[in-house]
């Protein structure tokens, strides 16, 4: 399948196309999305196909990375997002996910998470991954600190925004 990015056990991560608009309408006022991550303004497939050309494919042109969309290898559905950002507000590209509802308390976010850290360390050869987690999202942050991730700092995204944990990976003790 073209646009593949990476497989797992059980997922397909791959590029977004403007066929991802209904899932991405879906994804992104997902109550949890909402709360969590933020409002994206996207309430109909236009409002998709432009999130898409500003954001995972701009990315995607600038950096060779972005925000990928998972898929079920038996089922090919779509089921979330995940993959690596480049901010001009982190000192280091952050990893980054979203489940649908229906595909939390299943282990793909974790299969998606490792298998996107793995490609960033094997194959885009970055060194340094951090992620940003809404304090409230208590799921997210269990889930990174398994992971190795620690909180660092609050930080603030954007002027007004509401601060989130700036999470790094731990450093081993020797």
């Amino acid at each position: 399948m073209d646009g593949v990015v990476l497989t797992t056990a059980r997922l397909r991560l791959r590029q977004f196309t403007g066929h991802d608009a209904a899932f991405l309408v879906a994804l992104l006022n997902d109550p949890d999305f909402l709360r969590h991550i933020g409002d994206r303004g996207v309430r109909s497939e236009t409002d998709a196909l432009g999130y898409l050309a500003a954001g995972p494919l701009a990315s995607y042109a600038q950096h060779g990375f972005g925000l990928w969309c998972c898929e079920r290898l038996d089922t090919g559905q779509p089921i979330g997002m995940c993959g690596v950002l480049r901010r001009e507000t982190l000192p280091h590209p952050d990893v980054g996910y979203a489940m649908l509802p229906e595909a939390r308390g299943h282990g793909y976010a974790r299969e998606a998470v490792l298998g996107v850290l793995s490609f960033a360390r094997d194959i885009l050869c970055l060194t340094h991954v951090v992620a940003i987690v809404s304090p409230a999202n208590e799921r997210s942050l269990h889930l990174l600190d398994t992971l190795g991730y620690e909180r660092a700092e609050m930080v603030v995204m954007s002027p007004g925004a509401h601060p989130v944990w700036l999470l790094r990976p731990r450093t081993s003790q020797s």
